[in-house]
């Protein structure tokens, strides 16, 4: 598998971390772990499978939007496939789509389901033409802003955000220091960031203890670490989020 990152032009890296194109001569499997970032997958060659914790699976669309999640899954590439991936920033996919992005929470559906399926075609027909990945960066990037012109961003949710990522803070306390009502500061965040305040954060904390983590650390303090004083909701929730149990995670090859 060859992987192939483009950091976006300046007007779109607000709402954009970055462009992936994603390669694979022959077959192989990637796990995917939860991440606060919707993403946007177009395939221009070759098919891609999901598969989820619960077992199920199924054949990804050409082009597919897929929301936060809170579980693993198990992406399957064939032999000679590529697909461009677009991942958004926190609350960046608000920008180019209307629908409430918690619709897609734990959910990977067809773009066109928010995009006209003759424009997406278009796209992906450039996209499988196209004499090299900079100018299919150059195709996204000329769609995208097309699509971005209008958008003024909510100073309050992005704030929400960095708060979040940034530290251990009770969504109480957040929205007293946001000056918003709890009810409207979790509506507003599950609109546009695509998962409720407390969803985000546990993804953050699960995140940053994968990142953080020492082979001498005992699994009492994991779970301490990451904010859990029951080491049995630690466990459900870690297998979860990476569809293996703390031990086995750690000791698996594709950590080490």
């Amino acid at each position: 598998m060859r992987l192939h990152t483009y950091i976006p032009g300046i007007r779109l890296q607000p709402f954009i971390k970055n462009f992936l194109i994603i390669e694979s001569d022959h077959g192989v499997v990637n796990k995917i772990l939860p991440d606060t970032a919707v993403v946007m997958a177009f395939r221009f060659r070759g098919q891609v499978q999901h598969s989820m914790n619960s077992g199920s699976r199924g054949i990804a669309p050409a082009t597919c939007i897929s929301g936060m999640r809170k579980t693993a899954r198990l992406i399957s590439y064939t032999p000679n496939t590529a697909t461009l991936i677009v991942t958004f920033r926190s609350a960046g996919a608000a920008a180019f789509f209307k629908t409430p992005l918690h619709e897609f929470f734990e959910q990977s559906i067809p773009l066109d389901v928010l995009v006209s399926r003759q424009q997406l075609d278009n796209i992906t027909e450039q996209l499988a033409a196209a004499a090299s990945h900079a100018q299919r960066i150059r195709i996204i990037e000329s769609w995208l802003l097309s699509a971005v012109q209008t958008y003024e961003p909510d100073p309050r949710i992005q704030a929400a955000v960095q708060q979040l990522t940034l530290q251990n803070i009770k969504i109480r306390e957040l929205s007293y220091q946001l000056n918003i009502s709890q009810d409207a500061l979790e509506k507003r965040f599950r609109q546009q960031v695509g998962a409720t305040p407390k969803q985000f954060a546990n993804i953050v904390r699960l995140r940053k203890l994968i990142t953080q983590y020492t082979p001498n650390q005992t699994l009492t303090a994991l779970a301490y670490d990451a904010g859990y004083f029951d080491q049995a909701h630690f466990i459900k929730d870690f297998k979860a989020f990476t569809g293996q149990s703390p031990q086995d995670f750690f000791k698996s090859p594709a950590f080490c």
